[in-house]
């Protein structure tokens, strides 16, 4: 519940304070006195868009505070923290500000947050209804979430909602994985095709590294058999000629002919001894690689063949044959990813199947949970409109699926997008369900029923918004309603039941009206006059919550216009007894 509004250089209101609380509070006041502009500082709470040209003349900025009660409102709560501001005694500060050139910043208790977040905490809180709200009653999805509310279909409809969305996602991806299933086949012809030569050429792991010696070898093996065999004849010929077996076996005979003489010159023979073996072994082993080296032509061929065969991977796939392997087995899975798109299509072209199976089953559930629904709201919002002086006006709430002739084949075999089969009968549907719900209304005996925006006038359209929103009453969550002049264009006896049925709406809620009745302005419990000051301004002072004999004066004034004749304050008083006696009656009924 709002409890105090403080309003700051806002159109015509310089500086004012309104306290509410239970109830039906109405506001009245002179044209021009600035009474829309307590809706307007509402609407700035909410979110609304800011219009620099509301920001009175001078002023740098306007400013909007609002001190809801949070008890009994844990949600508000929560958002609040989430926001991060805080709640102090169970109250929280709501707060706008707009400056001249348009900028606009919003407050949660306490904390600078983004517009959005002010309307996302503000909005549950408020349902503001003016004019404009009437011409929103006229649009068909205004309508059906209205029915919604009535029949507590919010459930049901989420449910369907949730179904709708997987389907929608599912046969989004089956038609992109059917537009793109070329392109795929494209990239797996030619990855087949490569994963097809690696295999024919087997490469093995380092096989080019061991094939390019090879080949080294076998391509210089008369010069590596020549340097070889003359390594070994300088090491130990066969044929008599100076070595180095010779040479060395010369030195150490010298030193070994000294060793007596001295020790160090034994220890040098030891040490030539040892060149001796070693000599020996090098010598024996460039024979055998001597032998080893063989002139083999076909082996060549074999290995610079073999050599083109991973040149020819190298150069297409990977820079060494390690790299070659790498992306065959990269694309060998991407194969089989590749391979399996038909099998994706065929479970999403299933899953579609099951998902329209189950949206077909779920929207008809809830197109037989509307229709009984629009039978009852048709008949309560009736029983309404009899209340509110239209004792012959009948309400019905059409509930239709949107049937068409049944869809020509598709190429693909896909069913349209925004079609689903039911029953055996091709209905349009959306994500808020297969229906069209349109409210009539024969406002006269013998009538025909009408859409509203055809068979409806203006003091009509308001007594019809009244009577569905007092039928969802019950239904909202919302603690505070605004009405802003929605008795426009009524009067006499209906505009007298049009106050009963707000003084009705307020047992379960906090009712704002800013009227021009002064037949709905008598049930106020609580009535708050906004008088302007001599200079055109609206200050604190400037708005009154009036007692008894201010009521009398006020109402007088509303009636003929005058406030201190004797007949229209009779008249006044009596409004008030009549108000009195009708609420007294609405309440026990």
């Amino acid at each position: 519940m709002i409890e105090e509004l403080r309003i700051s250089s806002l159109g015509v209101i310089d500086s004012s304070v309104l306290e509410l609380g239970p109830g039906l509070t109405v506001i009245t006041g002179e044209t021009g006195a600035g009474k829309t502009m307590v809706v307007t500082a509402l609407g700035l709470l909410l979110g609304g868009r800011a219009d620099s040209g509301a920001v009175r003349n001078g002023a740098k900025q306007a400013r909007v505070e609002g001190l809801v009660a949070s008890s009994n409102l844990p949600a508000l709560t929560t958002a609040v923290e989430d926001a991060g501001g805080e709640v102090d005694d169970d109250r929280v500060v709501l707060a706008r500000n707009v400056s001249a050139e348009g900028r606009s910043r919003a407050f949660v208790g306490g904390a600078a947050v983004p517009i959005a977040t002010l309307a996302g905490v503000a909005e549950p809180l408020v349902a503001v209804h003016g004019q404009s709200d009437q011409h929103r009653l006229l649009k068909p999805s205004t309508q059906r979430h209205a029915l919604d509310r009535f029949g507590a279909l919010e459930e049901q409809v989420a449910a369907y909602a949730a179904i709708h969305d997987e389907l929608v996602a599912t046969e989004r991806e089956l038609a992109d994985t059917v537009a793109a299933a070329r392109e795929r086949a494209r990239e797996a012809d030619v990855l087949r095709f490569g994963v097809d030569e690696v295999a024919a050429v087997a490469p093995q792991p380092g096989e080019d590294d061991d094939l390019a010696a090879e080949e080294q070898r076998l391509g210089h093996a008369d010069t590596l058999r020549g340097a070889a065999e003359q390594a070994r004849e300088a090491l130990s010929s066969e044929h008599g000629s100076p070595d180095a077996l010779g040479a060395v076996a010369a030195a150490r005979g010298l030193l070994e002919g000294v060793r007596d003489h001295d020790a160090e010159a034994g220890q040098l023979a030891d040490r030539v001894a040892e060149v001796s073996y070693l000599l020996n072994d090098v010598a024996a082993d460039v024979a055998s690689y001597a032998s080893r080296i063989d002139t083999d032509p076909t082996r060549l061929a074999a290995v610079s063949e073999r050599r083109a065969a991973l040149l020819a991977l190298t150069r297409k796939y990977g820079d060494t044959v390690a790299d070659v392997l790498a992306w065959a087995e990269r694309s060998a899975h991407r194969l089989l990813e590749l391979d399996g798109t038909d099998e994706r299509i065929r479970e999403l072209t299933d899953r579609s199947a099951e998902l329209r199976r189950r949206l077909g089953e779920a929207g008809t559930a809830l197109s037989d949970a509307r229709g009984a629904a629009a039978a009852r709201l048709g008949s309560a919002v009736s029983e309404e409109l009899t209340l509110l002086a239209m004792p012959h006006a009948q309400v019905t709430v059409r509930v239709e699926q949107r049937r068409v002739d049944p869809p020509a084949d598709r190429r693909d075999g896909a069913p349209p997008a925004d079609l689903l089969e039911v029953d055996g009968a091709w209905v349009r549907f959306s994500r808020s369900g297969l229906d069209e719900v349109e409210f009539l209304l024969a406002a006269n005996k013998g009538a025909d029923a009408r859409p509203l925006h055809k068979g409806a006038s203006g003091g009509e359209l308001s007594r019809v918004m009244l009577a569905v929103e007092v039928c969802l009453a019950g239904t909202s969550p919302v603690p505070t309603f605004v009405f802003d002049e929605v008795d426009a264009g009524v009067g006499g006896a209906a505009a007298v039941e049009i106050g009963r049925r707000l003084a009705r709406l307020a047992e379960d809620a906090q009712v704002l009206v800013v009227t021009h009745l002064p037949q709905v302005a008598a049930f106020a419990d609580r009535h708050v006059l906004v008088e302007k000051a001599s200079d055109g301004t609206v200050t604190t002072s400037g708005l009154v919550a009036l007692d008894d004999a201010g009521r009398e004066r006020e109402l007088s004034r509303m009636l003929a216009g005058l406030t201190e004749s004797d007949t229209a304050l009779a008249h006044a008083r009596e409004l008030l007894d009549l108000a009195r006696q009708r609420a007294t009656q609405g309440s026990r009924a």
